[in-house]
């Protein structure tokens, strides 16, 4: 999903410890987070489809694009690696509220609110034809 910058930082200054933020990409959907807190909790609840990882790994880059193959056009957000530990405990802790279970590398990848897990079930999940249904009840797809 195409994100207007100014708008994703008002949304997330409003309830969040976010304290900055920016673009990458060229405006693709994805955005950079350099500090955790409630607003990693905001999108993950408004957001059908979004895909966090390490800034530049390859595996996000082939959940993202498998995703948007699909007409999914999931959020992205990539962390700085000196904030990897923090952004996992914050996703871990919005996973332990939803159910049981810690989240231990990226990509996370988080449907309708709930942790789906990370880039090898997105990919079996597609070839045993069960992702698109999956999308499609999580909202991520109209059709």
């Amino acid at each position: 999903m195409i994100y207007d910058i100014k708008r994703l930082k008002k949304l997330l200054d409003l309830t969040t410890n976010i304290d900055q933020i920016s673009e990458f990409g060229g405006g693709d959907g994805g955005v950079v987070i350099s500090d955790t807190g409630k607003g990693v909790t905001k999108l993950v609840s408004e957001n059908s489809v979004i895909v966090f990882g390490r800034r530049g790994c390859c595996m996000c880059h082939v959940v993202k694009r498998l995703l948007l193959e699909l007409g999914a056009k999931p959020m992205v957000c990539e962390v700085e690696e000196e904030k990897e530990a923090a952004l996992l405990n914050e996703l871990s802790r919005i996973n332990d509220d939803r159910r049981n279970g810690s989240i231990e590398q990226f990509p996370a990848v988080f449907v309708g609110g709930k942790l789906f897990d990370g880039w090898d079930k997105v990919i079996s999940t597609h070839i045993s034809g069960e992702l698109v249904s999956i999308l499609r009840d999580a909202g991520a797809l109209w059709l």
